[in-house]
C-alpha cells in the first residue's frame, strides 16, 4: 500500500500528467506535490484547489443529504467525520483538465488527490480511473 511520495509517482506515470498534490482539503495544505504547480506554485494551487472543494462538498446541489445518497453514504460539509458524498471533480479548461478525488481515510477523510492533465496529452478515464485505485490504496499515517 503506497504512501504520499509513492502514491503521487504512480500518479505522474499517467500520459499527460503535468502535476499532482494531495491536499488537505478543509486547511488548504499541500501534504505533498511533485511535478508542475497547476499555477503561480505549489502551495496556492493547493488552497485554491480545496476551496473548490469545499464549496462542491457543503452545498446541497452537489452534496445531497444521506437521505438523497443512494449509495447510502452519510456526511458532507468541512469538518464532518465522514467522507463527503462526492467522489471527484473535473474542471476543463482550454488547455488542460483538473482532477480532484476525494480520499476515504479512517480519520476524517479531508483529503484529495489532486491531478493536472494536459488536455491533449491526457487521458481523462484513463486517469480518473487510476487515481481511484491509487486513492483506495492510499496509506496515510
Amino acid at each position: 500500500m503506497p504512501g504520499i511520495d509513492e502514491c503521487l509517482l504512480h500518479a505522474m506515470r499517467l500520459p499527460g500528467v503535468r502535476g499532482a498534490a494531495l491536499v488537505d482539503w478543509t486547511s488548504g495544505l499541500a501534504l505533498g506535490t511533485v511535478g508542475d504547480a497547476a499555477g503561480a506554485d505549489h502551495e496556492t494551487a493547493a488552497t485554491e484547489t480545496a476551496e473548490l472543494a469545499r464549496m462542491a462538498a457543503e452545498h446541497p446541489t452537489f452534496a445531497p443529504a444521506a437521505d438523497d445518497d443512494p449509495a447510502g453514504r452519510a456526511g458532507s460539509g468541512a469538518g464532518s467525520a465522514k467522507t463527503p458524498p462526492i467522489e471527484d471533480l473535473v474542471v476543463t479548461t482550454r488547455t488542460c483538465y483538473h482532477v480532484l478525488r476525494f480520499v476515504e481515510t479512517s480519520f476524517d477523510s479531508s483529503v484529495l488527490l489532486h491531478l493536472w492533465l494536459d488536455r491533449v496529452e491526457g487521458n481523462l478515464a484513463l486517469a480518473r480511473l487510476r487515481m481511484r485505485d491509487l486513492t483506495e490504496r492510499l496509506v496515510l499515517e
